[in-house]
């Protein structure tokens, strides 16, 4: 991918903007808890970035971050509160994108389901045949 056809996404306001210079490498559904209080819906669905291609281009000075104990960092919009991606704090190289933050379809579909066993009652798992996993997925 060129840096011209790099991919580019951002928050609701705007003030925050980033563009991946590779495609993701693949993307999955979190049905987590953390996952559905955080975004206020049953999942979210989130595309890996490939290492080191997450470019800030635009407001990394209202970028801020929420670091569970027992989870991912959670960078979010200081401005207006949208979920940009999370990072795992022991491989820093590895980001989860909100897909919900893309300009463009970002060429990959969620492969999966994960921490299923979390998903609410009022919204019932789609039978959409992707494999599920009670817990974080392998």
């Amino acid at each position: 991918m060129s840096a011209a056809a790099s991919l580019t996404g951002g928050c609701a306001c705007g003030r925050v903007r980033w563009r991946l210079t590779e495609p993701p490498v693949g993307a999955v559904y979190c049905h987590c808890t953390r996952c559905q209080r955080r975004t206020g819906t049953a999942g979210a669905p989130s595309a890996r970035a490939a290492p080191g291609s997450l470019r800030i281009t635009a407001g990394e000075e209202v970028l801020r971050a929420w670091a569970p104990p027992d989870g991912w960092l959670k960078w979010f919009c200081a401005e207006c509160g949208s979920a940009v991606y999370s990072q795992d704090p022991d491989r820093p190289e590895v980001i989860g994108m909100r897909m919900g933050g893309f300009d463009d379809d970002p060429g990959v579909r969620p492969t999966l389901r994960q921490f299923v066993a979390d998903a609410p009652a009022w919204e019932p798992l789609p039978d959409d045949g992707l494999p599920r996993y009670a817990e974080r997925a392998p």
